[in-house]
């Protein structure tokens, strides 16, 4: 059964309840929440996954909950919990959706030590597999974004799951997080898009999140071969280059991306470097959408 098939009562009773089970490339989540927000933010985006029951094996339980107290009524506050552990600060209530998103993020990075996990979006092309890493101001969300909706295979916008057995790139496919201008961008580069209400003055600035495409989670259990490492870098009116990078000085800059490459010692070194022996590596600087796709394009072109 899709979360689709459930009404909005159902969703934010199970929630508030014993949770909402759903799977999401090799994860599966439960999840519960007392915020009507959360509810209407799963209703949307993961309407197109499967849904799982408490009898199946749980990856991860996490909890987003309003703070209770006084904080009911003044400044309400979320709070986010992975197996009863705060990780994070409580943030103002209507930051809610997002919480739920980043807290989920670093659920997976703590626990999906079975793959090497790179800071990164992953998308594929007729079998091609592009990884681009991105630090703030890369333009990697907002690139990713443009390409998904151009015939590219979402696999996620924040995380390359690197098997450390067969060194394929498995999906998790999510929602697609935009910020400040790259909103506006992207609503005017894929009207078709469907996105969620703006979340203002977070600690990233302004946030929306974008519904993953129905390729997406048609795919969600295709793993894919890495085939390009892509650094991409927007640069306001620069010239598009694409230039080649050396693999030594590829294999140090993604080592800094990798979110357990010192839990997985040796391991997760021998991985990455497997990696980088077997993908082109490039350094990419542009100046708008459509450059950067023709220089994306080229490369399987």
């Amino acid at each position: 059964m899709l979360v689709s098939e459930l009404s909005f009562e159902k969703i934010k009773t199970d929630l508030n309840d014993s949770g909402l089970y759903f799977k999401t490339g090799p994860f599966n989540i439960a999840v519960t929440s007392n915020i009507p927000s959360v509810s209407q933010h799963i209703q949307l985006f993961y309407a197109a996954y499967d849904t799982k029951n408490e009898l199946d094996y749980i990856d991860l339980h996490v909890d987003v909950r309003a703070v209770g107290g006084y904080r009911r009524w003044y400044k309400p506050q979320v709070l986010f919990s992975f197996d009863g552990y705060e990780p994070f600060v409580p943030l103002p209530l209507d930051q809610a959706p997002a919480m739920f998103e980043w807290g989920l993020n670093w659920a997976i990075a703590n626990v999906g030590h079975q793959y090497l996990i790179i800071h990164s979006a992953i998308i594929e092309k007729e079998g091609y597999g592009l990884i681009m890493p991105g630090t703030p101001g890369s333009g990697k969300s907002t690139l990713c974004a443009a390409l998904i909706n151009r015939g590219w295979r979402l696999l996620s916008d924040e995380m390359a799951l690197l098997s450390l057995t067969d060194g394929l790139i498995y999906p998790a496919p999510r929602p697609v997080s935009l910020k400040n201008k790259s909103i506006q961008i992207i609503k005017d580069f894929a009207p078709e898009a469907v996105f969620g209400e703006v979340v203002p003055d977070t600690l990233k600035g302004d946030i929306a999140h974008m519904v993953a495409p129905e390729t997406a989670l048609l795919g969600q259990s295709i793993p894919v071969k890495p085939a390009f490492l892509v650094f991409p870098h927007y640069k306001e009116n620069s010239e598009k280059q694409l230039k080649q990078l050396p693999k030594a000085r590829a294999l140090m800059t993604l080592a800094e991306h990798a979110f357990n490459f010192n839990i997985l010692g040796e391991e997760g070194f021998d991985s990455m470097v497997n990696m980088i022996d077997q993908v082109e590596c490039y350094d990419f600087t542009y100046a708008d959408l459509t450059t950067a796709l023709e220089g994306i394009d080229s490369l399987i072109n």
